[in-house]
């Protein structure tokens, strides 16, 4: 999986900005004063935010190539499969991980929420920061300072990453229905029935979109691993195919939507960092105040336009419920076509990405900047 490119796109839309350090009473003790999160700041023109975070990776592909082994990577995406209730996700990487190594009783208790005792510290780590961020939207500073003791810096960044990376592909995931292809067992108990609404070709919402073969060189190496992980015509590829970016989406339904449904994942997420820096954009760019109320206090959506009501009422079940009924995603597939409708999932799924990354590092708000959301 590549990350590049989304870390790029999160950083556009959150409108991070370098902004210098001053030390600051009432920050907790492991938040740097320049960085305003728990790295420190590489100078003190680094930017804050997510950008600032993933200065201290390694920058490899996460997946396959972080220190850490891949039987603890594995365990990483598992852990944000089961967090989010998200059986695709499951099911494939836990064949992955009994395939690289993973015990299968570490297994088991990821599935049934088991206790840690007895596990070896990182895996026990990995797991007690995964049902922190994901559970509680933060992490206690003591798993942070356990998990940095045990990883070190580089390593614990690119283990958040890639929980990061899998919880928005858990996302757009859970969003289309993306189901098991007929004959594929699904080994993760849900607390709903998956509705039924899918192709039989794609095993989602979403039709299947044939690939084009691509040319190969003769002359090139032929790949040391040619098997893809995901069944043919299933998984985020497929996703990919059905939308056009965040630009296409942007011309089509205009930037008051777009920040519409940053807000929506930011306060799903609890992400205050996200939602304050983004509050503003969003009423320059034409959102109510009344409308940005609702979404801050959870409240009714009735009286809002139907392409406002639909947005909110989509995330709050992908989000609250970790599913979407048939009946809204139906509504608001007739209210924004199928293009602009994968485009909100992408862009909702990367914002989870960034809310990830916020949380697990301890994000602050610039200095004198005051929160706009209320937090439990």
């Amino acid at each position: 999986m590549k990350r590049s490119k989304g870390i790029k796109v999160l950083v556009a839309l959150s409108l991070l900005m370098p902004v210098a350090g001053i030390a600051q009473p009432g920050l907790p003790s492991d938040v740097d004063p320049i960085s305003r999160n728990r790295l420190p700041a590489i100078d003190a023109n680094s930017p804050q935010g997510v950008a600032g975070i993933m200065q201290h990776g390694s920058g490899v592909q996460v997946r396959w190539e972080t220190g850490v082994g891949r039987a603890l990577s594995e365990l990483a995406i598992l852990i944000v499969a089961r967090e989010h209730d998200q059986p695709y996700e499951w099911s494939l990487h836990e064949l992955e991980a009994i395939a690289v190594g993973l015990d299968p009783a570490v297994i088991d208790i990821v599935r049934n929420n088991g206790p840690l005792t007895g596990l070896d510290e990182r895996e026990a780590v990995s797991i007690q920061i995964g049902r922190e961020i994901f559970g509680e939207h933060a992490l206690s500073s003591a798993a942070y300072a356990r998990a940095l003791r045990l990883f070190g810096g580089t390593d614990l960044v690119d283990v958040v990453s890639l929980m990061a990376d899998y919880a928005a592909t858990a996302t757009r995931l859970t969003a289309v229905n993306q189901q098991m292809p007929p004959g594929w067992k699904q080994f993760l108990p849900l607390p709903f029935t998956p509705p039924d609404d899918i192709h039989p070709d794609s095993r989602s919402r979403l039709p299947r979109v044939q690939s084009r073969p691509q040319a190969r060189d003769p002359g090139a190496m032929a790949p040391l691993y040619s098997r893809g992980l995901a069944p043919a015509g299933t998984g985020p590829g497929q996703i990919r195919r059905h939308g056009e970016g965040l630009e296409s989406l942007e011309r089509s339904v205009g930037r008051r939507l777009v920040v519409l449904a940053i807000l929506i994942t930011a306060r799903a997420y609890d992400a205050q960092y996200s939602w304050t820096m983004n509050e503003r954009a969003a009423r320059q760019h034409g959102l109510e105040p009344a409308v940005i109320d609702v979404v801050r206090h959870h409240g009714p959506t009735t009286g809002l336009s139907d392409r406002d009501a639909i947005l909110i009422e989509f995330g709050r079940e992908l989000f609250g419920d970790h599913t979407v009924s048939a009946r809204t995603y139906a509504r608001a597939l007739e209210i924004f076509g199928q293009r602009d409708l994968v485009g909100f999932i992408d862009l909702m799924a990367q914002q989870v990405g960034q809310a990830t990354l916020l949380a697990a590092f301890d994000q602050h708000l610039p200095a004198n900047q005051e929160p706009l959301l209320p937090i439990p």
